[in-house]
């Protein structure tokens, strides 16, 4: 905790970007935005050691207003699509919206900018995210769940939503080239997307026989280590 309000205080929270990749031109089509915090001996400390404490510590929401300042600031002027990760309890909370939508209009951001969700988070909270994603649709961002195929996955949610991508879980993605099972699932939900007309992200991609095999699946989409890890800077 008293790193992060170090990192906070000190300017050192900052977006790292991973490129998402078209699987048939294989060019950048969009970009993640994905947070890192530097320390005192500037090291790079990953989301996964600190944004469970930063919950508890009510830390979080400065967190998140850092990277949607951030993120927008940086693409203002770069002509790529970018994504930034918003939990439902963000969702919920009118400041942080309220801080959303001034960033969007100062950096002119909201045909470039998508929202990701994660799919487990928001099914209780259905009507809050519904109004979220028609407010945000209606001045021209888009929206992907993310995290599809972890732990359970409702269809019929999707239906309802009016997404414009399905992010496919890592853990369905990095044995896909050997796991049956995956394979079908992928299989089902890129034929699901298909008919919704919304495009698939495969997460995790790391080797060149996972990419082959979500290539034939028909997944649209290819996220990971394989092309690129996720880094400081980016450009077109």
């Amino acid at each position: 905790m008293k790193k992060l309000k170090n990192a906070i205080k000190n300017d050192r929270i900052i977006p790292y970007f991973q490129p998402i990749f078209n699987n048939i031109s294989n060019k950048v089509v969009s970009v993640e935005c994905l947070v890192r915090l530097i320390d005192d001996d500037n090291n790079i400390i990953s989301p996964y050691q600190f944004l469970t404490i930063a919950k508890k510590s009510k830390l979080y929401k400065n967190i998140t207003k850092i990277m949607i300042q951030k993120s927008c600031q940086y693409f203002e002027h770069i002509e790529c699509d970018f994504s930034v990760n918003l939990s439902v309890d963000d969702i919920m909370d009118v400041e942080i919206i309220n801080y959303l939508k001034e960033n969007i209009e100062k950096y002119d951001v909201s045909k470039k900018i998508v929202f990701e969700i994660l799919e487990t988070e928001g099914i209780e909270n259905y009507q809050e995210v519904l109004s979220f994603i028609r407010e945000m649709k209606s001045i021209g961002c888009r929206i992907a769940i993310d995290d599809f195929g972890s732990g359970y996955s409702n269809f019929e949610y999707l239906l309802q939503l009016n997404i414009d991508y399905i992010k496919i879980d890592g853990s369905l993605i990095k044995n896909i080239d050997r796991d049956k099972n995956a394979q079908i699932i992928v299989e089902t939900i890129v034929d699901f997307a298909k008919k919704l007309k919304v495009q698939t992200v495969a997460e995790f991609v790391h080797n060149e026989a996972v990419y082959l095999k979500v290539k034939e699946l028909g997944v649209d989409r290819t996220q990971g280590y394989y092309f690129a890890e996720p880094q400081a800077k980016f450009s077109l």
